[in-house]
Protein backbone atom coordinates (compact mmCIF):
# COMPACT_ATOMS: atom_id res chain seq x y z
CA UNK A 1 0.00 0.00 0.00
CA UNK A 2 0.85 4.16 -1.19
CA UNK A 3 0.66 6.29 1.76
CA UNK A 4 0.12 10.28 1.08
CA UNK A 5 3.27 11.85 1.84
CA UNK A 6 3.31 16.09 1.84
CA UNK A 7 6.06 18.44 2.44
CA UNK A 8 9.75 17.44 3.14
CA UNK A 9 10.22 14.37 5.46
CA UNK A 10 13.04 14.39 8.23
CA UNK A 11 14.03 12.66 11.16
CA UNK A 12 11.73 15.50 12.66
CA UNK A 13 8.55 14.55 11.09
CA UNK A 14 6.24 13.04 12.93
CA UNK A 15 3.85 10.68 11.61
CA UNK A 16 1.17 7.69 12.47
CA UNK A 17 -0.92 5.47 10.15
CA UNK A 18 -2.76 2.59 9.21
CA UNK A 19 -1.36 0.20 7.53
CA UNK A 20 -4.29 -2.54 5.91
CA UNK A 21 -7.90 -1.56 5.79
CA UNK A 22 -8.81 1.70 5.01
CA UNK A 23 -7.05 3.91 3.14
CA UNK A 24 -3.83 5.27 5.04
CA UNK A 25 -4.13 8.19 7.49
CA UNK A 26 -0.63 10.33 7.64
CA UNK A 27 -0.42 12.77 10.50
CA UNK A 28 2.62 15.03 9.87
CA UNK A 29 3.92 18.40 11.99
CA UNK A 30 4.74 20.94 9.39
CA UNK A 31 7.37 23.60 10.40
CA UNK A 32 4.97 25.65 12.33
CA UNK A 33 5.08 24.74 15.80
CA UNK A 34 2.14 22.91 17.01
CA UNK A 35 0.28 22.42 13.27
CA UNK A 36 -0.53 19.07 12.37
CA UNK A 37 -1.94 18.12 9.02
CA UNK A 38 -4.18 15.53 8.14
CA UNK A 39 -4.22 13.89 5.05
CA UNK A 40 -6.71 11.14 4.49
CA UNK A 41 -8.39 9.13 2.10
CA UNK A 42 -11.61 7.41 3.48
CA UNK A 43 -13.44 5.51 0.81
CA UNK A 44 -14.96 2.88 2.04
CA UNK A 45 -13.83 3.07 5.54
CA UNK A 46 -17.35 2.66 6.81
CA UNK A 47 -17.06 5.47 9.49
CA UNK A 48 -20.26 7.49 9.13
CA UNK A 49 -22.28 4.61 10.05
CA UNK A 50 -24.89 2.02 8.48
CA UNK A 51 -24.66 -1.21 7.18
CA UNK A 52 -23.97 -0.67 3.94
CA UNK A 53 -21.74 -3.44 2.22
CA UNK A 54 -18.09 -2.07 1.57
CA UNK A 55 -17.53 -1.89 -1.98
CA UNK A 56 -13.81 -1.69 -1.08
CA UNK A 57 -13.59 -4.48 1.10
CA UNK A 58 -11.13 -7.57 -0.27
CA UNK A 59 -12.77 -9.94 -1.75
CA UNK A 60 -12.75 -13.41 -0.30
CA UNK A 61 -10.75 -15.84 -1.68
CA UNK A 62 -11.88 -18.47 -4.79
CA UNK A 63 -11.84 -22.03 -4.77
CA UNK A 64 -9.88 -23.75 -7.38
CA UNK A 65 -8.53 -27.30 -8.27
CA UNK A 66 -4.42 -26.74 -7.90
CA UNK A 67 -2.61 -27.62 -10.66
CA UNK A 68 0.73 -27.52 -9.66
CA UNK A 69 2.32 -28.18 -6.48
CA UNK A 70 3.72 -25.30 -3.66
CA UNK A 71 6.51 -26.31 -1.50
CA UNK A 72 7.41 -24.87 1.29
CA UNK A 73 11.63 -25.95 1.11
CA UNK A 74 12.70 -23.62 4.43
CA UNK A 75 11.22 -20.79 6.81
CA UNK A 76 13.45 -18.68 9.48
CA UNK A 77 12.72 -15.40 11.34
CA UNK A 78 14.90 -12.67 10.40
CA UNK A 79 14.03 -9.65 12.67
CA UNK A 80 11.68 -7.38 13.42
CA UNK A 81 9.74 -7.27 10.03
CA UNK A 82 8.01 -3.74 9.05
CA UNK A 83 5.80 -3.41 11.91
CA UNK A 84 3.83 -0.03 11.94
CA UNK A 85 6.39 1.70 10.13
CA UNK A 86 6.74 1.35 6.05
CA UNK A 87 10.14 0.55 5.28
CA UNK A 88 11.35 0.42 1.81
CA UNK A 89 13.23 -3.02 2.33
CA UNK A 90 13.18 -6.15 0.31
CA UNK A 91 15.66 -8.97 0.37
CA UNK A 92 17.82 -9.21 -2.35
CA UNK A 93 20.57 -12.80 -3.33
CA UNK A 94 23.81 -12.10 -3.76
CA UNK A 95 26.53 -15.19 -4.25
CA UNK A 96 24.61 -18.19 -2.60
CA UNK A 97 23.24 -15.53 0.43
CA UNK A 98 20.34 -13.36 0.52
CA UNK A 99 20.48 -10.32 2.33
CA UNK A 100 17.65 -8.54 4.58
CA UNK A 101 17.51 -5.55 7.17
CA UNK A 102 14.67 -5.09 9.21
CA UNK A 103 13.07 -2.07 11.25
CA UNK A 104 15.33 -2.34 14.04
CA UNK A 105 18.35 -1.73 12.23
CA UNK A 106 19.32 -5.11 11.80
CA UNK A 107 21.11 -6.62 8.62
CA UNK A 108 20.85 -10.43 8.21
CA UNK A 109 22.91 -12.09 5.96
CA UNK A 110 20.88 -16.03 5.15
CA UNK A 111 22.55 -19.20 3.26
CA UNK A 112 20.34 -19.91 0.34
CA UNK A 113 19.63 -23.45 -0.11
CA UNK A 114 19.40 -23.71 4.13
CA UNK A 115 18.08 -21.22 5.43
CA UNK A 116 20.58 -20.76 7.91
CA UNK A 117 21.12 -17.35 9.36
CA UNK A 118 25.18 -16.56 8.63
CA UNK A 119 25.90 -12.90 9.84
CA UNK A 120 23.53 -10.29 11.33
CA UNK A 121 24.94 -6.70 11.09
CA UNK A 122 23.70 -4.81 14.66
CA UNK A 123 23.66 -1.24 12.93
CA UNK A 124 21.33 0.00 15.27
CA UNK A 125 20.70 2.64 12.28
CA UNK A 126 16.74 3.65 11.38
CA UNK A 127 16.88 1.53 8.06
CA UNK A 128 14.59 2.65 5.49
CA UNK A 129 15.32 1.29 2.43
CA UNK A 130 17.80 -1.63 1.14
CA UNK A 131 20.11 -3.11 1.22
CA UNK A 132 21.51 -3.45 -1.94
CA UNK A 133 24.67 -5.59 -2.12
CA UNK A 134 27.28 -5.01 -4.80
CA UNK A 135 31.08 -4.84 -5.25
CA UNK A 136 31.85 -6.03 -1.72
CA UNK A 137 29.26 -3.02 -0.49
CA UNK A 138 25.76 -3.62 1.74
CA UNK A 139 24.38 -0.42 1.07
CA UNK A 140 21.16 1.02 3.15
CA UNK A 141 19.62 4.28 3.49
CA UNK A 142 18.34 5.83 6.59
CA UNK A 143 15.12 7.57 7.81
CA UNK A 144 17.68 10.41 9.25
CA UNK A 145 19.47 11.30 6.16
CA UNK A 146 22.34 9.14 5.68
CA UNK A 147 23.35 6.26 3.61
CA UNK A 148 26.02 3.71 4.76
CA UNK A 149 27.97 1.36 2.96
CA UNK A 150 28.79 -1.71 5.10
CA UNK A 151 31.56 -4.77 3.69
CA UNK A 152 29.73 -7.61 2.50
CA UNK A 153 33.18 -9.35 4.32
CA UNK A 154 33.15 -8.55 7.99
CA UNK A 155 30.17 -6.18 8.16
CA UNK A 156 31.55 -3.40 9.37
CA UNK A 157 31.67 0.40 8.16
CA UNK A 158 33.37 1.24 5.32
CA UNK A 159 32.10 5.09 4.79
CA UNK A 160 29.05 6.92 5.51
CA UNK A 161 27.27 10.40 3.79
CA UNK A 162 24.71 12.82 4.69
CA UNK A 163 22.24 13.42 1.84
CA UNK A 164 19.27 15.98 1.84
CA UNK A 165 16.89 13.81 3.13
CA UNK A 166 15.17 10.21 3.96
CA UNK A 167 16.19 7.42 1.65
CA UNK A 168 12.75 5.55 0.30
CA UNK A 169 14.64 3.59 -2.20
CA UNK A 170 17.45 1.41 -2.15
CA UNK A 171 21.00 3.00 -3.41
CA UNK A 172 22.50 1.23 -6.60
CA UNK A 173 26.30 0.81 -7.40
CA UNK A 174 26.99 1.38 -11.16
CA UNK A 175 30.00 1.95 -12.47
CA UNK A 176 32.37 2.93 -9.26
CA UNK A 177 29.59 5.52 -8.36
CA UNK A 178 26.66 4.65 -5.34
CA UNK A 179 23.43 6.35 -6.69
CA UNK A 180 21.15 7.56 -3.82
CA UNK A 181 17.58 8.88 -4.52
CA UNK A 182 16.31 10.85 -1.67
CA UNK A 183 12.83 11.80 -1.02
CA UNK A 184 12.96 15.62 -1.17
CA UNK A 185 13.75 14.91 -5.33
CA UNK A 186 17.61 15.29 -5.08
CA UNK A 187 20.04 12.23 -6.32
CA UNK A 188 23.55 11.97 -4.94
CA UNK A 189 26.33 10.03 -6.75
CA UNK A 190 29.37 8.93 -3.93
CA UNK A 191 32.46 7.28 -5.08
CA UNK A 192 32.09 3.36 -3.97
CA UNK A 193 35.03 3.51 -2.35
CA UNK A 194 35.88 6.63 -0.53
CA UNK A 195 32.20 7.34 -0.07
CA UNK A 196 33.26 10.94 -1.11
CA UNK A 197 30.02 13.25 -3.18
CA UNK A 198 31.19 13.03 -6.35
CA UNK A 199 27.93 14.69 -8.11
CA UNK A 200 24.49 16.03 -6.98
CA UNK A 201 21.49 16.32 -9.06
CA UNK A 202 18.63 18.80 -7.76
CA UNK A 203 14.87 18.51 -9.19
CA UNK A 204 11.73 19.63 -7.48
CA UNK A 205 8.96 17.35 -6.31
CA UNK A 206 5.51 17.73 -5.89
CA UNK A 207 3.82 19.30 -2.72
CA UNK A 208 1.99 16.05 -2.52
CA UNK A 209 3.25 12.78 -3.45
CA UNK A 210 2.48 8.92 -2.14
CA UNK A 211 4.83 8.16 0.20
CA UNK A 212 7.60 6.08 -1.32
CA UNK A 213 10.42 6.35 -4.23
CA UNK A 214 11.06 4.46 -7.63
CA UNK A 215 14.59 3.05 -7.05
CA UNK A 216 17.18 3.90 -9.84
CA UNK A 217 17.71 2.00 -12.89
CA UNK A 218 21.24 1.45 -14.14
CA UNK A 219 22.85 0.32 -18.16
CA UNK A 220 25.70 1.44 -19.63
CA UNK A 221 26.68 4.15 -17.49
CA UNK A 222 22.80 5.80 -17.58
CA UNK A 223 21.26 6.08 -14.42
CA UNK A 224 17.20 5.87 -15.13
CA UNK A 225 14.93 7.56 -12.02
CA UNK A 226 11.29 7.84 -11.97
CA UNK A 227 9.54 10.61 -10.28
CA UNK A 228 6.78 11.89 -8.41
CA UNK A 229 5.41 14.41 -10.76
CA UNK A 230 5.05 11.37 -13.84
CA UNK A 231 8.64 12.13 -15.21
CA UNK A 232 11.02 9.80 -16.22
CA UNK A 233 14.91 11.32 -16.57
CA UNK A 234 18.46 9.59 -17.38
CA UNK A 235 21.23 10.66 -16.23
CA UNK A 236 25.45 10.21 -16.75
CA UNK A 237 26.39 8.45 -14.14
CA UNK A 238 29.63 9.38 -13.93
CA UNK A 239 29.36 13.60 -13.14
CA UNK A 240 25.16 13.19 -12.80
CA UNK A 241 24.68 15.47 -16.13
CA UNK A 242 20.99 15.08 -17.13
CA UNK A 243 20.58 13.32 -20.87
CA UNK A 244 17.00 13.61 -21.38
CA UNK A 245 13.69 13.97 -19.71
CA UNK A 246 10.33 12.49 -20.89
CA UNK A 247 6.69 13.17 -19.15
CA UNK A 248 4.66 9.68 -18.83
CA UNK A 249 1.95 10.86 -16.79
CA UNK A 250 0.58 14.74 -16.58
CA UNK A 251 -0.81 15.84 -12.89
CA UNK A 252 -3.83 16.33 -14.15
CA UNK A 253 -7.01 16.81 -12.42
CA UNK A 254 -9.08 19.10 -9.46
CA UNK A 255 -8.36 18.07 -6.23
CA UNK A 256 -4.29 17.46 -5.06
CA UNK A 257 -4.93 13.84 -4.49
CA UNK A 258 -6.55 13.64 -8.58
CA UNK A 259 -3.00 14.86 -9.57
CA UNK A 260 -1.49 12.20 -8.07
CA UNK A 261 1.19 10.61 -10.91
CA UNK A 262 3.80 8.82 -8.97
CA UNK A 263 6.22 6.74 -10.35
CA UNK A 264 7.28 4.62 -7.30
CA UNK A 265 7.82 1.64 -8.28
CA UNK A 266 10.79 -0.56 -9.97
CA UNK A 267 10.86 0.02 -13.97
CA UNK A 268 12.44 -2.66 -15.96
CA UNK A 269 15.21 -2.57 -18.97
CA UNK A 270 14.93 -5.14 -21.63
CA UNK A 271 16.77 -4.95 -24.85
CA UNK A 272 16.74 -1.04 -25.34
CA UNK A 273 13.41 -0.68 -24.18
CA UNK A 274 12.82 0.89 -20.68
CA UNK A 275 9.18 -0.11 -19.15
CA UNK A 276 7.37 2.00 -16.71
CA UNK A 277 4.24 2.29 -15.00
CA UNK A 278 2.92 5.39 -12.64
CA UNK A 279 -0.34 5.77 -9.92
CA UNK A 280 -2.30 7.65 -12.22
CA UNK A 281 -3.17 4.37 -14.16
CA UNK A 282 -0.06 4.52 -16.97
CA UNK A 283 1.81 1.84 -18.09
CA UNK A 284 4.64 3.48 -20.92
CA UNK A 285 7.60 2.04 -23.18
CA UNK A 286 10.42 4.25 -23.54
CA UNK A 287 13.70 4.47 -25.70
CA UNK A 288 16.67 4.21 -23.52
CA UNK A 289 18.57 5.93 -25.63
CA UNK A 290 16.03 9.20 -26.38
CA UNK A 291 13.21 8.51 -23.93
CA UNK A 292 11.05 8.99 -27.13
CA UNK A 293 7.56 6.84 -25.76
CA UNK A 294 7.48 3.83 -28.29
CA UNK A 295 3.37 2.93 -26.63
CA UNK A 296 1.09 4.36 -23.48
CA UNK A 297 -1.42 1.78 -21.61
CA UNK A 298 -4.30 3.15 -20.01
CA UNK A 299 -3.34 0.72 -16.98
CA UNK A 300 -0.86 1.50 -14.18
CA UNK A 301 0.71 0.86 -10.48
CA UNK A 302 2.07 2.70 -8.14
CA UNK A 303 3.97 -0.29 -6.75
CA UNK A 304 6.22 -1.16 -10.37
CA UNK A 305 6.22 -3.90 -12.78
CA UNK A 306 7.84 -7.09 -13.66
CA UNK A 307 9.32 -8.05 -17.20
CA UNK A 308 10.35 -12.09 -18.68
CA UNK A 309 10.60 -12.17 -22.50
CA UNK A 310 8.57 -10.68 -24.39
CA UNK A 311 5.72 -10.36 -21.61
CA UNK A 312 5.52 -8.09 -18.51
CA UNK A 313 3.04 -7.84 -15.50
CA UNK A 314 1.87 -5.03 -12.90
CA UNK A 315 -1.00 -5.32 -10.35
CA UNK A 316 -3.06 -1.56 -10.56
CA UNK A 317 -4.38 0.01 -7.49
CA UNK A 318 -7.72 -2.41 -7.09
CA UNK A 319 -4.80 -5.74 -6.92
CA UNK A 320 -6.33 -6.81 -10.70
CA UNK A 321 -3.39 -8.06 -12.24
CA UNK A 322 -2.20 -7.79 -15.67
CA UNK A 323 -0.39 -9.61 -18.39
CA UNK A 324 0.35 -7.41 -21.39
CA UNK A 325 2.64 -8.29 -24.23
CA UNK A 326 5.54 -5.62 -24.12
CA UNK A 327 6.40 -5.45 -27.75
CA UNK A 328 2.65 -4.18 -28.77
CA UNK A 329 0.61 -3.16 -25.23
CA UNK A 330 -1.96 -6.01 -25.95
CA UNK A 331 -3.75 -7.00 -23.02
CA UNK A 332 -3.13 -10.72 -22.75
CA UNK A 333 -5.47 -11.38 -19.51
CA UNK A 334 -6.62 -9.96 -16.48
CA UNK A 335 -6.88 -11.62 -13.30
CA UNK A 336 -9.75 -9.68 -11.08
CA UNK A 337 -10.37 -12.59 -8.53
CA UNK A 338 -7.73 -10.88 -5.78
CA UNK A 339 -9.85 -7.46 -5.86
CA UNK A 340 -8.84 -5.34 -3.23
CA UNK A 341 -6.44 -7.45 -1.23
CA UNK A 342 -3.36 -5.26 -1.47
CA UNK A 343 -1.27 -7.45 -2.96
CA UNK A 344 2.37 -6.74 -3.96
CA UNK A 345 3.94 -6.27 -7.28
CA UNK A 346 4.02 -9.44 -9.23
CA UNK A 347 7.30 -11.82 -10.21
CA UNK A 348 7.91 -14.01 -12.79
CA UNK A 349 8.46 -17.60 -11.89
CA UNK A 350 9.13 -20.56 -14.17
CA UNK A 351 5.93 -21.15 -16.14
CA UNK A 352 3.89 -18.70 -13.14
CA UNK A 353 3.02 -15.04 -12.03
CA UNK A 354 2.97 -15.05 -8.31
CA UNK A 355 1.84 -12.34 -5.69
CA UNK A 356 1.91 -11.99 -1.85
CA UNK A 357 -1.33 -10.14 -0.12
CA UNK A 358 -1.92 -8.45 2.51
CA UNK A 359 -3.37 -11.71 4.10
CA UNK A 360 -0.45 -13.63 3.87
CA UNK A 361 -1.38 -15.68 1.03
CA UNK A 362 0.85 -16.60 -1.75
CA UNK A 363 -0.67 -16.85 -5.05
CA UNK A 364 0.43 -18.72 -8.00
CA UNK A 365 -1.03 -17.82 -11.52
CA UNK A 366 -0.80 -19.69 -14.61
CA UNK A 367 1.35 -17.01 -17.09
CA UNK A 368 -0.64 -18.91 -20.35
CA UNK A 369 -4.16 -18.68 -19.20
CA UNK A 370 -4.34 -16.14 -15.85
CA UNK A 371 -6.25 -19.12 -13.53
CA UNK A 372 -4.81 -19.83 -10.29
CA UNK A 373 -2.81 -22.76 -10.37
CA UNK A 374 -1.63 -23.18 -6.42
CA UNK A 375 -2.02 -21.03 -3.00
CA UNK A 376 -0.42 -20.90 0.14
CA UNK A 377 -0.91 -19.27 3.53
CA UNK A 378 2.61 -18.24 4.72
CA UNK A 379 1.19 -15.98 8.21
CA UNK A 380 -1.15 -13.60 9.10
CA UNK A 381 0.80 -10.18 9.36
CA UNK A 382 0.48 -10.27 5.17
CA UNK A 383 3.27 -9.76 2.38
CA UNK A 384 3.64 -6.43 0.82
CA UNK A 385 7.36 -7.20 -0.68
CA UNK A 386 7.22 -8.72 -4.41
CA UNK A 387 8.94 -12.42 -3.97
CA UNK A 388 12.58 -12.33 -4.94
CA UNK A 389 13.19 -15.06 -7.59
CA UNK A 390 16.58 -16.78 -8.46
CA UNK A 391 16.24 -19.20 -11.02
CA UNK A 392 14.23 -22.27 -8.89
CA UNK A 393 14.26 -20.48 -5.84
CA UNK A 394 11.36 -18.08 -4.73
CA UNK A 395 12.02 -16.37 -1.58
CA UNK A 396 9.46 -14.42 -0.03
CA UNK A 397 10.00 -11.86 3.10
CA UNK A 398 6.80 -11.43 5.06
CA UNK A 399 5.63 -8.29 6.81
CA UNK A 400 6.09 -10.16 10.57
CA UNK A 401 9.82 -11.02 9.82
CA UNK A 402 9.80 -14.21 8.26
CA UNK A 403 11.86 -15.60 5.16
CA UNK A 404 10.99 -18.52 3.23
CA UNK A 405 11.85 -20.33 0.04
CA UNK A 406 9.76 -22.15 -2.14
CA UNK A 407 9.75 -24.19 -5.00
CA UNK A 408 6.66 -25.09 -6.98
CA UNK A 409 6.02 -27.14 -10.10
CA UNK A 410 8.55 -28.41 -12.14
CA UNK A 411 11.39 -27.46 -9.15
CA UNK A 412 10.30 -29.67 -6.72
Amino acid sequence: MNHVHTGQYSSRTASRHHRRGCAAVWWQRTQLPGVALLLSALAGCGIFGGDEIDPNAPAELVEFESSTQLKRVWRTSVGAGAGDVPLYNAPVYNAGKVYIADRKGEIYVVAADSGRVENRIESKLRISAGPEVSGGLILVGTVDGEVFAFSSDDGEVRWRAPVSSEVLSKPILHDGVVVVRCIDGRIFGFDAITGVRRWLYDRNVPLLTLRGNSPPLARGGVIYVGYDGGEVIALRAGDGTLIWEQPVSTREGKTDLERLADIDGPMAIVASDLYVTSSKGRLAALSLQSGRIQWVKDTGSAKGLAVARTRLALADSSSQVWLVDRINSATLWKQDKLFNRDVTRPAFYLNYTVVGDSKGYLHLIDTESGEFAARDRLDSDGISRAPLVVGTDMFIYTDAGNLYLYRAGAAI
